[in-house]
């Protein structure tokens, strides 16, 4: 894999929007694109209450990093019942109203290509997001390419991207267990245990709710030790009791990206 093959796969296009989160996916290829394409590429991210609340600002900071066009806008999945309802589809609804309207966005500017960041190991994992994505005629340059997600981050260091150490941070509704409706107050609560875990030092970690009395807390499972040495453990659980959950749990086998998808099955 070499850069200027992702940086070629742009040469062709006029103009491209791309789907645009502010991680390492998305920002490689958004560099890519403004290395092919200079002023003719754009940068587009649609956040709503599904996503950290510093993501805007983080996006807006790496965008003028790789000097690409960005415009941010509100998405509005929040407000589909489908999506709200959170069973085993909810991505297809979240990406079909969020590629909507980076779609609709794009065509106002008369720009016929947009592309997003997933890459060619997304393609092995559940996710039915991609549906939407593939009616929609969003495109995946790192995943026609066979780029993986190692080779992405090597991409990024070679162009000393700002969040080229960046970790996965999918959309907080992922935290869900499916069924579990999924409400702006749920949505806080996770974003706030994340964040409290971060300052303990663990990092990554993922707060899963499974329902409004349980909590299940993901860290290394280098670091459980850590965490439930008395101290730790009893403000972490006054912590999480004051966020309104009863039960407080560990997963023993540490934590695991997209661990929620094993409820797909």
């Amino acid at each position: 894999m070499r850069s200027s093959d992702l940086i070629e796969w742009f040469r062709p296009v006029p103009a491209c929007v791309v789907a645009f989160s502010g991680g390492l996916d998305s920002s490689v290829v958004a560099k890519a694109a403004a290395l092919a394409l200079g002023d003719k590429a754009v940068a587009v991210i649609a956040s709503s209450p599904t996503s950290l609340q510093h993501e805007v600002n983080d996006a807006r900071s790496v965008a003028e990093a790789i000097q690409i066009r960005f415009v941010a806008f509100s998405s509005t999945e929040m407000d589909d019942p489908r999506y709200v309802a959170n069973d085993r589809e909810r991505c297809y609804y979240c990406k079909q109203i969020r590629f909507g309207a980076i779609r609709r966005f794009a065509t106002e500017q008369r720009i016929e290509t947009v592309v997003d960041g997933s890459n060619a190991d997304d393609l092995n994992d559940f996710r039915p997001g991609r549906r939407a994505q593939q009616e929609l005629e969003i495109r995946s340059p790192l995943a026609e390419l066979g780029i993986t997600k190692p080779q992405v981050r090597e991409l990024a260091r070679l162009w000393e991207l700002p969040n080229s150490e960046k970790p996965a941070t999918p959309c907080l509704g992922t935290r869900l267990s499916y069924g579990l409706k999924i409400t702006e107050e749920r949505l806080r609560r996770v974003e706030t245990g994340e964040e409290f875990l971060r300052e303990f030092g663990f990092f990554p970690n993922r707060v899963r709710i499974h329902s409004d009395d349980l909590v299940r807390i993901e860290i290394p499972a280098g670091e459980i030790a850590k965490l439930v040495e008395p101290l730790n453990r009893i403000r972490i659980i006054a912590h999480f009791r004051k966020l309104g959950f009863r039960y407080v749990c560990i997963e023993l086998q540490g934590f695991q990206s997209g661990s929620m998808n094993d409820e797909s099955t």
